[in-house]
């Protein structure tokens, strides 16, 4: 089984949106996940991630392939010295979720020169 990494825990916002804090090594920010009024297409982000006033990255609605489907966001944060691509997953009720890196994909191979 693999182990999950959260590195964030949110809550439902009153706009409907989440609202919450990312905790990582390098990082520990309360932001938020705001509805995009403004999108234009299917491909828009579906949210913008704010830091403040800040606009620091979107999340797009996704759909899991797994036995049974789950609805996810996958959000990404320009950090121009630690960008962050994770998924959103909330709980059954919808009330709370958490901030989940995806699983690291390792390479065994080793370079043995000469």
């Amino acid at each position: 089984m693999m182990r999950r990494r959260i590195i964030g825990r949110f809550k439902r916002s009153k706009q409907g949106g989440w609202e919450g804090e990312i905790s990582t090594l390098a990082i520990q920010r309360q932001i938020r996940l705001v509805p995009n009024d403004d999108r234009v297409s299917d491909r828009a982000p579906s949210f913008r991630v704010m830091l403040g006033w800040h606009h620091i990255g979107d999340a797009w609605e996704r759909t899991s392939h797994s036995e049974p489907p789950r609805e996810y966001l996958r959000v990404r944060i320009d950090d121009p010295f630690y960008p962050i691509s994770a998924m959103l997953f909330p709980d059954a009720e919808g009330l709370t979720a958490h901030l989940v890196l995806p699983p690291e994909r390792t390479n065994f191979h080793s370079d043995t020169a000469g």
